[in-house]
């Protein structure tokens, strides 16, 4: 049989391979009820018809879109550029497909994401929660399945997957201590915060100080935001207003590298002269010179959490919610001296 012509359907396939339309449907949604001989024959046909499987069609035949929607703060900051990418990764080995959009870090973001999630077609929404009040997300009414992620503490009708922020950051602050330094610069914390990641990350902090014995300086303490400049800007005001420090605990990566090259400018070693941790683990850590010294959020474990928790619901709706925490790890690289 001639190869047809325009379109081609699942209709030409079961005729050019000589089988039926559900003999072809088995083998596009891998159901054991072929034999390996016709099986190798239909796929044959689908390699020369050049037959694609609309999977749109598909999903809405089953009232979904195949679309998952993931809210964060910033598409430009790496750790949720490289957390989309992983969760992109994973949710296509379910036929998925991730949509990113942008939130702003701000309530007004945050809740247009949960409130249009089904006017953007999602089957399900992903939203990084930074500064939403949670007695008004818990008042939302929304029928798409939900995962969040971030700090502060949510209505318990949402699945919640959650980074150990403390502590990550008191094991961060301990190796410092543990290896002589005694006046450790955090660049970005908010000790009087609530419950969000700068406050969480300043009381790792501070749990490492005081299980060390050694007394915290607030003069140590820079407030600032998470791009280069300003963890640049930070450490020359440090250095600007005669602040001794011996280390550098950075709230993020990008903070981090920052202070570096503002160390770097002051002629100052890292880590002869200053030590610094970072957190978050970015990609681009492990090629500074010297290579960063990190807290590895548990970036693999998080993805995993996330897509496990989507994809159940998508499955089954209305089941129980469930919160998550996943550890963190220290991740020693040339930034920091070798403990003992």
């Amino acid at each position: 049989m001639g190869k047809p012509s325009g379109v081609v359907t699942m209709a030409d396939v079961a005729r050019y391979a000589g089988v039926s339309t559900m003999t072809v449907s088995n083998v596009i949604n891998g159901r054991p009820r072929v034999g390996p001989e016709t099986r190798e024959r239909v796929l044959a046909a689908i390699g020369e018809l050049g037959y694609q499987v609309n999977l749109a069609a598909r999903h809405l035949r089953a009232g979904r879109t195949g679309v998952v929607g993931l809210a964060v703060p910033e598409l430009e900051r790496p750790y949720f550029a490289q957390l989309a990418g992983r969760l992109a990764d994973r949710f296509e080995a379910h036929g998925l497909r991730i949509v990113t959009e942008r939130t702003g870090a701000s309530r007004e973001g945050e809740l247009d994401a949960v409130a249009f999630s089904r006017l953007r077609m999602y089957d399900g929404l992903i939203l990084s929660v930074v500064d939403i009040d949670p007695a008004e997300l818990g008042q939302l009414r929304t029928d798409a399945p939900v995962v969040m992620i971030g700090e502060r503490a949510l209505p318990s009708r949402f699945d919640h997957v959650m980074m150990d922020n403390v502590d990550g950051a008191r094991q961060a602050t301990a190796q410092l201590l543990a290896t002589g330094a005694r006046r450790v610069a955090m660049i970005g914390g908010d000790p009087g915060g609530s419950a969000t990641m700068q406050a969480l990350r300043a009381e790792g902090y501070a749990l490492a100080h005081a299980e060390a014995g050694v007394e915290v300086d607030p003069e140590l303490n820079v407030r600032c935001l998470f791009g280069l400049r300003d963890g640049y800007d930070a450490v020359r005001g440090l250095r600007e207003r005669g602040v001794a420090f011996d280390a550098v605990f950075a709230l993020t990566d990008v903070v981090a590298m920052g202070a570096l090259r503002a160390l770097a400018d002051a002629g100052l070693r890292v880590p002869d002269d200053i030590q610094v941790v970072g957190f978050d683990d970015i990609d681009e850590a492990a090629f500074l010179v010297p290579s960063l010294s990190t807290v590895n959020p548990g970036h693999d474990e998080m993805a995993d959490a996330i897509t496990t928790l989507m994809t159940a619901q998508l499955r089954s709706p209305g089941g129980e919610p469930k919160e998550l925490v996943v550890p963190a790890q220290l991740v020693l690289r040339g930034t920091t001296k070798p403990s003992g």
